[in-house]
């Protein structure tokens, strides 16, 4: 049996934020993801079961592999429809913010989200939450935000009654946030939700195929221009790196979602402990993303901290550097410089 997340107290403050409420808002981070997609249509459906009509608004563009998901379709993108996203914002009563810990993670959005006087509920598996709120649910030691949807519905007493769209939508975030159950997944009670979310009939072989197997030809030649010309293995310091310029990713037509999953391969060389990726943006200069993975105990997420100005979990981090693409490249070699002895 799942253990509560919840204290007594706080299960019933959760039940009467949602019956009190008339006006419920989802928000989520920016580039939203498996687990932030996930985690917020699994809890709408679990709101829409409780006679609810919650409206998910995320800050951008989330990646075509992920638009099979149900009810994409009614997600609103505030990039998109800036004042529609400020009124639903402002006039909401109720706002539950989900896989980020910070209102900074939301971009543009977060003067509105911060300035609205609608309660706010967090629910997410960051370290260090740090938002205004009535009510956070914080475990950074779950595997995902999407893990913590299904435990909350789970002591709501909500599941019986919800479908295979909430458990497909929920399984989706587990899986993404685990590199399909490969890390920050050992813990018996993720194969319990599992063993429950089968229950309702999901097809997990079809849910993995349409997000890891859903590419365009152009991201599988991606990924091979990738390996062969961009790879930089640290041997003597078991790392790697790889940058992607935006002259690299408009001649392998980049659309959002195609490096998805290119910082974990060089995680397959054998004794390598640390893979980054360094990706230019599309549109600003001197910004670039950073994505990094690392395997067993080395602690990706401090190296983000250190010099990525990013976070993380212990093995899947992320940051942005303000700067070049060169100047990107001599501060990752300074990373696999500090934390040399950590890496041997």
């Amino acid at each position: 049996m799942l253990k509560n997340i919840l204290t007594e107290s706080e299960c019933s403050m959760l039940r009467s934020l949602i019956d009190d409420a008339t006006s419920i808002v989802l928000c989520c981070h920016m580039n939203p993801d498996g687990d932030a997609l996930g985690s917020c249509l699994g809890w709408a459906a679990y709101l829409s079961s409780q006679g609810k009509d919650p409206i998910v608004v995320v800050p951008d563009q989330y990646p075509d592999y992920l638009r099979w998901l149900p009810n994409t379709e009614k997600i609103i993108r505030y990039d998109k429809h800036v004042e529609q996203g400020d009124l639903l914002l402002k006039t909401a009563d109720l706002i539950f913010c989900l896989d980020f810990n910070t209102a900074s993670r939301t971009d543009k959005m977060a003067d509105t989200l911060l300035a609205s006087a609608a309660k706010k509920v967090l629910i997410d598996h960051h370290l260090g939450p740090d938002m205004p709120t009535v009510l956070t649910v914080s475990h950074p030691e779950s595997c995902s935000t999407s893990e913590l949807v299904f435990r909350l519905v789970w002591q709501l007493g909500g599941f019986e009654e919800l479908d295979k769209k909430f458990a497909s939508s929920i399984y989706c975030g587990m899986m993404t946030d685990t590199g399909g159950f490969t890390y920050n997944s050992s813990d018996p009670d993720i194969f319990f939700i599992i063993s429950q979310l089968l229950t309702k009939h999901i097809n997990k072989d079809k849910i993995y195929r349409n997000v890891f197997h859903n590419y365009s030809e152009n991201r599988l030649r991606l990924t091979g221009y990738v390996m062969l010309e961009k790879l930089v293995v640290d041997t003597a310091r078991h790392a790697s790196y790889f940058t992607l310029t935006r002259q690299d990713l408009r001649r392998f037509h980049f659309v959002k979602g195609d490096a998805e999953g290119l910082v974990n391969m060089p995680l397959q060389i054998k004794g390598l402990k640390l893979s980054i990726s360094l990706r230019e943006d599309t549109e600003k200069e001197n910004l670039v993303w950073v994505s990094l993975r690392s395997v067993d105990d080395f602690p990706c997420n401090k190296v983000a901290e250190e010099f990525f100005n990013g976070g993380g979990h212990l093995n899947a981090s992320g940051g942005r550097l303000n700067c070049s693409m060169e100047e990107a490249v001599k501060i990752t070699q300074q990373a696999f410089l500090r934390f040399e002895s950590m890496l041997k």
